[in-house]
């Protein structure tokens, strides 16, 4: 009698379905909690960061000034009278402007000897004196720039004339200004991104000023005490540049 082997397939277990179902659901969660780890929080909680910047132009009317009036000669005491004629001519000639001058301070006076090198070989070196006086003092009104100058030059004054030697009276009024305007274009991107999204531009979450006083170049005509000229014919315009960092919540 021949005998038949059955082939028996065993079905499969529902408790190894299970097992297999939950790893899956955990490898998903596992990616899910992963992903959210590694989102931008700005963009998880509707926020957007953007910049913002601001420049106000603006004509300096202010300058502070610096005058020197200095002699040499062998003798000290003949080289310190010499700078006290040049001050006298100096404040004869300016007393019509004296009253407009601010801060005037003509209290810094230096005398000391120095050594000149001998001309030629084998001889002595010769001993100067050197006498100073400075003058310095701001002015709010620049039509008074090139009166003083050439005064400075008739007298014999030295001095040195800058771009940095200008400045506006009300400088702090500007910088509030420029930043305002940088606020303002941070506030304005923002609408704009939020718009794109179909939202609207909420509160301010947090901001970084970076607002900084940076005056563009200025040109002017040479001032040199040596030359008989014109002197000052204008004085360009500067700017103020601010900037900000913000990040706005999106509604």
């Amino acid at each position: 009698m021949t005998s038949r082997r059955q082939r028996h397939v065993s079905a499969p277990s529902p408790h190894h379905d299970n097992r297999n179902g939950n790893a899956g659901s955990l490898s998903s969660l596992l990616a899910a909690l992963t992903l959210a780890l590694t989102l931008p929080a700005a963009a998880l909680a509707g926020e957007v960061s953007l910049s913002g910047e601001g420049a106000v132009r603006y004509q300096p009317d202010s300058a502070r000034l610096t005058f020197s009036a200095t002699a040499t000669h062998q003798n000290s005491k003949q080289a310190t009278e010499a700078v006290q004629q040049k001050m006298a001519r100096w404040h004869e000639g300016i007393s019509a402007h004296r009253s407009k001058l601010m801060d005037y301070n003509d209290a810094e006076v230096t005398l000391y000897t120095r050594s000149l090198a001998p001309a030629k070989d084998g001889e002595k070196a010769k001993r100067q004196s050197v006498a100073a006086q400075n003058v310095s003092f701001s002015i709010n009104d620049l039509s008074l720039l090139n009166p003083l100058l050439e005064q400075a030059q008739k007298t014999g004054m030295e001095y040195r004339l800058g771009n940095d030697q200008f400045f506006h009276s009300n400088e702090a009024e500007l910088e509030q200004k420029a930043l305002a305007a940088a606020i303002s274009d941070a506030r304005q991107r923002c609408d704009f991104v939020a718009l794109q999204f179909e939202r609207k531009c909420g509160e301010v979450v947090t901001i970084n000023i970076n607002g900084g006083h940076r005056p563009g170049p200025m040109m002017m005509m040479s001032a040199d005490a040596k030359l008989e000229t014109k002197n000052i014919s204008s004085v360009a315009q500067r700017e103020i540049n601010a900037s900000v960092n913000a990040t706005f919540k999106l509604d």
